[in-house]
């Protein structure tokens, strides 16, 4: 036990100060994808089970249809908000030639991290389908997360409420920028460094501001669900309670973001 203990400790060191063991996580990642697969099997069982009998072929057909169909027009509007107030700024813009566009893909959970600690998942889209490291990935009512590992059909996904991340947001009503940071809870963000004369209060939305090139412009990330004075504090301790259903959502949207002139057609994925 102490010779495996001491190995175990030796490839953790190696694993963290050199890249030397990335052919060996890429490979162990593709060998454990079809777990994930096997152990979704009962939840999809179950799933048919309860579909009737009577036109069966027919109404799974149709209703794979209208739930991808829906899924994307839902992330699509949720940038109607935003882009409502954008335009009111874009007119007095006389060199603004150019919008975000964003295509999408449809993608479906596939499994969970074992690691209560580690807020990820595994999403059944890889290289194969285009999937890049940094893609943004969201949900039917926001922003979900990032792509932090690709593999060839399977891809790993950070979630916005894991204690490691943090993404540039802004207030929808007044523009006012900060950072939300995840807190290692499914139902909760928190501002950073928020200062007690910021125009913030409870119920306001905030959505991604697109500074850092890390997400897209214009997407909900969440409600103000509380805002605190902290003794001895200099900032305000702000929660959020996010937009996405991040424990609960399993078909997912990823994003692919260009730039296009405006008037340009759409070519969103379907």
């Amino acid at each position: 036990m102490l010779l495996l203990a001491i190995v175990a400790a030796l490839l953790l060191l190696i694993d963290t100060s050199t890249r030397w063991l990335q052919p060996a996580r890429y490979w162990l990642a593709e060998a454990t994808t079809p777990i994930y697969w096997l152990t979704n099997i009962p939840a999809r069982i179950s799933e048919l089970g309860d579909e009737s009998a009577v036109g069966r072929a027919v109404l799974e057909g149709e209703n794979e249809h209208l739930r991808t169909e829906l899924l994307i027009l839902k992330g699509r509007m949720q940038r109607m908000a935003e882009l409502a107030a954008e335009n009111v700024r874009l007119r007095n813009l006389l060199n603004a030639t150019e919008l975000f566009q964003d295509s999408v893909l449809v993608s479906d959970l596939i499994g969970v991290s074992p690691d209560p600690t580690r807020h990820t998942i595994l999403i059944d889209r890889g290289e194969d389908n285009g999937v890049f490291v940094g893609q943004s990935v969201l949900d039917a009512d926001g922003l979900m997360g990032q792509v932090i590992e690709v593999y060839s059909s399977s891809s790993k996904v950070l979630l916005i409420s894991d204690s490691s991340h943090a993404l540039p947001v802004q207030v929808l009503r007044n523009g006012v920028r900060s950072i939300a940071e995840g807190l290692g809870d499914f139902k909760q963000l928190r501002l950073r460094h928020v200062s007690p004369t910021t125009d913030i209060k409870v119920g306001d939305r905030l959505v991604s501001s697109g500074l850092g090139d890390r997400y897209p412009v214009g997407y909900p990330v969440g409600v103000v669900t509380s805002v605190d004075m902290v003794s001895g504090s200099a900032y305000l301790n702000v929660l959020l309670e996010p937009s996405a259903r991040i424990d609960r959502s399993r078909h997912l949207l990823l994003l692919f973001s260009t730039v296009e002139e405006l008037g340009a057609g759409d070519n969103a994925r379907n």
